[in-house]
């Protein structure tokens, strides 16, 4: 993380609360692809009245009124279900057990600034930031209730994501959402500058729009988002230079073949290779602190020089295929805890590109429009 990076928010919101909205889908031929993306393109003061034409085109459509929605998803054989709404941020903590929304990672202020610029001239929250979190009891009976009902929207994208989408408008109904939100506290998988750009917005230009921010909230215990790993690339690193810090901070370094190394990739083992030589890493970790960290913290600060650059890549055959191009050194990560995770984040930030929840939701499917209040 560059030393441009802050902790977002330095104010969070004290309560999970999802506020009714009036939803905008557009078409399924337009969601998945870039059609979804022309959607939002410049002039950004263009796309309220873009949206306006869209829907006398039967190209999408805006939701007569406000609904907290049930939104399924489901990509790559993995089912999220969550509940979308506008996250109420009239309500701000302080610091500590008042914060209800937790964030993970620090945040980019130029980017934060910009999104919020740019929400505001566009007059819409374009998507749902991702929020997990241990849901209630009652929130799940509430949403197998909701299941057993015919779908409000049913189709399938451009992306080949499959949605089912139920609206929620009934007093009774939103009262139970309330109530089984109270003491929640949702941590953010996806969507940190955005959540950051909200409350900017907030300072920027105050009332009712300004007040929630699009969210969805994904009960990480009933439809858990896959949880992977962010594999790093330190380029301008020998694997030598990794061997030797790797003593002065007491981890254990062994070198194997590639075979071996990446069978042995686990929760406390990491494995690091330039391309052609492998070796796995076992870190000596306090407690209350994750590999990820160890890494950032203390292994790459005994390094006899400073990686040049550090590179972030999803997959293994990714960072691989870089660590191949250019000198380096690949390190393959373990995948993160989601408990550990949101233990942590209660107390502190980790390092930049820590998690990887997947799948997200096309964009598209759920927009909120600020002119709406």
């Amino acid at each position: 993380m560059d030393t441009g990076a802050v902790v977002t928010p330095p104010h969070g919101t004290g309560a999970v609360r999802l506020l009714p909205f009036r939803g905008i889908t557009l078409a399924p031929r337009r969601i998945g692809g870039l059609a979804s993306v022309r959607a939002f393109t410049r002039p950004y003061r263009a796309v309220p009245d873009r949206l306006v034409r869209w829907e006398r085109r039967g190209q999408a459509t805006h939701d007569r009124h406000p609904a907290v929605y049930l939104h399924e998803y489901t990509a790559g054989g993995i089912t999220v279900r969550g509940l979308v709404g506008a996250l109420d941020l009239s309500c701000h903590a302080g610091s500590g057990p008042e914060v209800a929304v937790l964030p993970h990672e620090g945040v980019h202020p130029g980017q934060v600034d910009e999104l919020a610029a740019r929400m505001l001239e566009m007059q819409i929250n374009p998507a749902p930031i991702l929020l997990v979190h241990r849901g209630a009891p009652d929130t799940r009976a509430l949403m197998a209730e909701v299941l057993r009902r015919p779908a409000h929207l049913e189709f399938a994208d451009r992306a080949q994501q499959r949605h089912r989408i139920w609206a929620l408008r009934e007093a009774h109904e939103l009262d139970r959402i309330d109530a089984a939100l109270a003491g929640t506290r949702a941590l953010i998988a996806d969507g940190h500058h955005r959540y950051a750009a909200y409350l900017r917005m907030q300072e920027l230009r105050t009332g009712p729009a300004t007040d929630a921010g699009l969210a969805m909230l994904v009960d990480q215990d009933d439809t858990p988002m896959f949880l992977g790993a962010i594999h790093r690339l330190l380029t301008g690193t020998a694997l030598g230079s990794v061997h030797a810090a790797a003593r002065r901070v007491d981890a254990r370094f062994e070198p194997m073949p590639r075979r071996d190394a990446l069978a042995a990739l686990a929760p406390d083992t990491l494995v690091v290779t330039d391309g052609t030589e492998w070796a796995t890493l076992v870190p000596v970790v306090g407690p209350g602190r994750a590999v990820v960290e160890w890494l950032h913290h203390d292994l790459v600060p005994a390094l006899d020089r400073p990686p040049t650059g550090t590179a972030y890549l999803h997959a293994v055959d990714e960072v691989l295929h870089a660590v191949a191009r250019r000198r380096g050194v690949a390190v393959l990560m373990p995948a993160p805890d989601f408990g550990e995770v949101l233990r942590i984040s209660a107390d502190r930030l980790l390092p930049e590109k820590a998690t990887s929840f997947q799948p997200k939701p096309s964009i598209g499917v759920l927009i909120r429009s600020l002119r709406d209040g």
